[in-house]
């Protein structure tokens, strides 16, 4: 693959902005732009605590199936009020991990 070398002046500025958006996504310029041009969509990149939400739901949800097989394995609990409770799971993970 041949590579171009692409000159742009910035002003100081627009550059600050750019190295600002690029260092929130948690890339170098570069890679930022490269995205940026490729049309793809460039998030910048959760906070800590965002991982450490998502571990724990995680947890929450292993948590959840297991109670849910051991209560439908003694009949205490409906199907449907397990299938209830791992789809509340489901969606509180797809929002998290769609931030």
């Amino acid at each position: 693959m041949d590579k171009v070398k692409v000159t742009v002046r910035l002003s100081n500025k627009e550059h600050d902005h750019l190295k600002k958006q690029a260092n929130l996504c948690g890339l170098k310029m570069e890679p930022y732009i490269r995205k940026l041009i490729a049309g793809k969509e460039v998030k910048p990149r959760p906070p800590e605590e965002y991982y450490k939400i998502l571990t724990e739901l995680n947890h929450i949800g292993n948590n959840i199936n297991q109670i849910a097989r051991v209560a439908n394995a003694q009949r205490h609990i409906t199907t449907d009020k397990i299938n209830e409770a791992v789809k509340m799971v489901d969606d509180v993970m797809d929002i998290v991990r769609s931030w």
